[in-house]
């Protein structure tokens, strides 16, 4: 059940002004002098209400949107713009328009973004939430009844729905295939600590490490951004450690693609002289140079499943939150050292 709406007039009422003075606050108007402004605004603030400007643009309150917000905290990692193709596949079909913003890990701005969304009168949202995003930060949008789907990272206590990949199940495989090569030394490189999504894939490195009877060397554990950046950055302080690694599980697609820059510029050849994996399987993945081996969690897939849940959320008025862990595969191509190339390895969930 939704929570009861403030209106422009409750807001005049506890600030102390006309109603029309609160619409001109809400449309931005030169009009009102400063204090009066910071005063309104205050306590537009403290009511929590929010400006429906599809419906004060449209001028009719019974106006439906047809607006779906996809929210990413890294639109430069080529995995999100697969995932934004992949909703916009599925709303696009379904007579949604679909407004794509880009957190850049930032809550501020993350919190910004949704509640222009909210202003837009969005009919619900898929986000992929900024680092240290919590339950609370979601919490209005589920009071007032907007349907919402997480993806990628989860928000442990938030009552929303969640769709997110089988990471141990993923790192774990590709540590498997890696020590059944003979590597001995393997390495975990790139990623935010203080994520959920590096603690799952990092417990599926140590666990498949035990497993094979390797030491799973905490030196071998190096987090950076995950970005290509980063990968570099991750593999030239890997290739300090005592014993260094011959092979590395990567974060994901994007650090896999930085380290094997960073072994080129050591003179030495992804794929022969150091086997990497990444974890996303992006479209470059295939096509590199050498070709990627990687655990695939199909971006596009999960944009398209996203999308499905969130209008079937939309259509049943408020349904219940659904907690949904899609299964991954391990890519096997060149630059894990393989010869064969496109050699699909289903992980068990």
């Amino acid at each position: 059940m939704s929570e009861k709406r403030v209106t422009v007039v409750e807001i005049a009422r506890a600030a102390g002004v006309s109603k029309s003075t609160v619409s001109l606050v809400l449309q931005g108007s030169p009009l009102v002098n400063e204090a009066t402004r910071a005063k309104v605004n205050a306590v537009i603030r403290d009511l929590g209400y929010v400006y429906n400007r599809g419906a004060a643009n449209l001028r009719q309150s019974n106006a439906k949107s047809k607006i779906i917000g996809i929210v990413v905290n890294d639109l430069t990692n080529s995995f999100f713009a697969e995932l934004a193709v992949g909703v916009d596949m599925v709303v696009q079909s379904a007579g949604y328009v679909q407004f794509l913003s880009n957190t850049g890990e930032s809550i501020d701005r993350q919190r910004e973004v949704i509640a222009s969304m909210r202003e837009h009168g969005i009919s619900g949202l898929i986000v992929s939430p900024a680092r240290g995003t919590e339950a609370i930060d979601l919490k209005p949008l589920v009071a007032s009844g907007i349907p919402v789907v997480v993806v990628v990272r989860n928000v442990p206590g938030a009552k929303v729905s969640s769709l997110v990949s089988d990471n141990r199940a993923g790192s774990f495989a590709a540590v498997e295939h890696l020590a059944a090569l003979g590597h001995r030394r393997i390495a975990f490189l790139g990623g935010f600590p203080d994520t959920a999504v590096f603690a799952e894939r990092l417990e599926g490195y140590r666990d498949a490490m035990q497993q094979a009877g390797l030491d799973p060397d905490r030196s071998l554990v190096i987090g950076s951004a995950p970005s290509r950046a980063g990968g570099v950055d991750a593999i030239d302080r890997a290739m300090l450690v005592p014993d260094a690694p011959t092979a590395a599980l990567c974060f994901n697609d994007a650090v896999a693609f930085g380290v094997c820059d960073g072994l080129r510029a050591k003179r030495m050849e992804p794929g022969e002289d150091f086997a990497v994996v990444g974890f996303d399987d992006v479209i470059e993945a295939k096509t590199a140079v050498p070709a990627l081996t990687t655990v695939s969690v199909d971006p596009q897939g999960m944009g398209r499943r996203a999308a499905q849940l969130l209008l079937k959320q939309i259509n049943a008025g408020r349904a219940d939150a659904e907690a949904i862990i899609s299964s991954v595969r391990l890519m096997v191509r060149q630059s894990s050292g393989e010869q064969s190339m496109g050699l699909e390895r289903r992980v068990s969930p």
